[in-house]
């Protein structure tokens, strides 16, 4: 049963949803670790535990957080993205203000697992299942446009941690982002989201309905997988490999920066600065990357992705200069802007919309136990060789592994998958 759209508007409906979205990635970000971090300090201070404690619990948190996610994927598909926006976004405010009140190990655990569930894990699946139910053609440009929300979040919210809780306090601080949360965002998800386009009488990408044809034909541009339908396919669990290596090569990697730095006698600053690079160059690359794959196809733009990987892993070797330094970063940044849309663009690409949400949950929680586990390898090769070669050279093996699965996960199609 059709019904109207929230507001008229001149342009596509769909357009308002993806800025929704994009405010979604944005309000994410009291459960991203760059926001979080700005807490740390001032925990260890105040009540005395050690930065390993809170270190080992915001990991454990993290991991737990992500093994939810493909039960939260079941839900999207089962309740829909509006109704878990409102939820998430209800359950995210109140992790905050739970967060707030934190004065022992215990309540400091189910804080960090809150805000990681709700915020870093729901609050960016459920726009990534969203705007693919909106756009097939233009599918790349609205991802890249809902990314815009990433970025902001990203570059607001350290100093705005920062200062506000250098002026009231870190319990104030988590309590503000409760009150935004309640007040500007769940609102607006309730009244102007909508599951998809055909919830108001509309088609993906605003093609005009044609009377004359029947549904079913006027939205035959992809083939909609079931979940189990998916999982029998050969590209289902070669895209579930892929997904998996740049969690672990960039997690590795940005955790030990400074000490990847210092071994090649870089300050901790030039680490900073690549760090902030990356976010700089992966804006614009991401707006040309969502261009890129509406033209090509998207396994070879993943392939294109791992040779980049390789390319920024073999130029750590030489990055023993400030100026190396920046091109390193560079480098980095382009291929992180292309990696950012194009796995969330493979998989409704490849099995339609239908059970994106259990089919996206499945690579999250995949891609989370990669970041949890990147770490652990370069520690273990620093305190093993006194130097970071030896894992390096191993690493490049992954994303070789990588360009391979990529080639071979062509887009499956009935009776071959």
């Amino acid at each position: 049963m059709h019904s109207n759209a929230p507001i008229h508007t001149k342009f596509y409906y769909g357009w308002v949803v993806v800025a929704v979205a994009a405010l979604a990635v944005f309000f994410s970000g009291p459960g991203q670790t760059y926001s979080v971090s700005v807490f740390i300090d001032r925990y260890i201070e105040e009540f005395g535990w050690s930065r390993s404690q809170v270190s080992s619990i915001y990991s454990a948190a993290t991991l737990l957080s992500g093994l939810c996610m493909f039960f939260v994927g079941w839900f999207i598909d089962r309740f829909g993205q509006r109704r878990m926006f409102v939820f998430v976004s209800i359950g995210l405010a109140f992790a905050c203000f739970l967060n707030s009140m934190v004065a022992n190990i215990a309540m400091l655990f189910i804080g960090f697992f809150l805000i990681r569930l709700f915020g870093q894990g729901s609050l960016t699946l459920i726009p990534n299942t969203l705007v693919p139910q909106w756009f097939i053609l233009k599918r790349g440009k609205a991802l890249s446009f809902m990314a815009i929300g990433g970025f902001a979040s990203s570059a607001a919210l350290p100093p705005v941690n920062a200062w506000l809780v250098a002026q009231y306090g870190w319990s104030f601080t988590w309590q503000v982002w409760a009150v935004l949360l309640l007040v500007i965002f769940t609102p607006l998800a309730l009244l102007f989201v909508r599951n998809k386009p055909e919830d108001i009488g509309l088609l993906p990408d605003g093609r005009q309905v044609r009377p004359d044809l029947p549904e079913e034909e006027e939205i035959e541009f992809e083939d909609n997988w079931t979940f189990k339908e998916a999982v029998r396919t050969k590209a289902f669990w070669l895209l579930l490999f892929c997904v998996s290596i740049p969690a672990l090569v960039n997690t590795g990697i940005t955790f030990h920066l400074i000490s990847i730095f210092k071994w090649n006698d870089l300050s901790a600053g030039s680490a900073a600065l690549v760090l902030s690079l990356m976010a700089l160059v992966g804006f614009p690359v991401t707006l040309l990357a969502g261009r890129v794959l509406d033209k090509v196809k998207v396994n070879y733009v993943l392939a294109g992705i791992f040779l980049g990987e390789i390319i920024f892993l073999l130029f750590l070797f030489v990055t023993k200069s400030p100026w190396l330094a920046i091109v390193f970063g560079l480098l980095w940044g382009i291929s992180g802007g292309f990696e950012r849309i194009a796995l969330t663009y493979i998989w409704p690409s490849y099995f339609g919309r239908a059970s994106l949400g259990r089919i996206k949950g499945t690579a999250t929680t995949v891609m989370v136990l990669g970041s949890a586990f990147g770490p652990l390898p370069f520690g273990f090769a620093y305190d093993t060789f006194d130097g970071y070669t030896e894992i390096l050279l191993l690493t490049l093996i992954l994303p070789a592994l990588g360009i391979a699965a990529s080639l071979l996960a062509t887009k499956p199609s009935r009776g071959t998958a």
